[in-house]
């Protein structure tokens, strides 16, 4: 009885740290989490993203986008301005404020456009 409780209590606090997990890998090896509430973990979106309700794109004022660490590469805010209904995304470059800038076209207008590190996309 003595040796039984002693282990009893080994394994109550090994199994405690394994609970706590709620994001298990969607498959070995490929970086992709499931089971979380975290966006940049789910692929909904970051905090703070413009993506409304009903699933579209809200494009913000310049003004709008935020200056910060922007750990999207050139591709990446290419795809996710043309995704928000831009063609002809041009010119990117990224700004010592970390957002990237350039041109595209929306309703035959040619636009500046702008990319933030949470994803937000500005035009005017």
């Amino acid at each position: 009885m003595r040796a039984l409780l002693p282990s009893l209590i080994v394994l109550t606090l090994a199994a405690g740290p394994a609970l706590a997990q709620n994001a298990t890998p969607a498959s070995p090896g490929s970086g992709t989490m499931t089971n979380s509430s975290n966006g940049a973990v789910n692929g909904s979106g970051n905090a703070g993203s413009n993506v409304n309700a009903s699933g579209t794109v809200n494009v913000l004022a310049m003004t709008a986008l935020e200056k910060g660490a922007n750990s999207f590469t050139e591709g990446q805010a290419k795809s996710r301005i043309s995704s928000a209904g831009f063609t002809d995304v041009s010119d990117l470059k990224k700004d010592d404020q970390g957002i990237w800038r350039g041109t595209a076209t929306r309703g035959g207008k040619q636009e500046q456009i702008g990319f933030d590190y949470k994803g937000n996309i500005g035009a005017q």
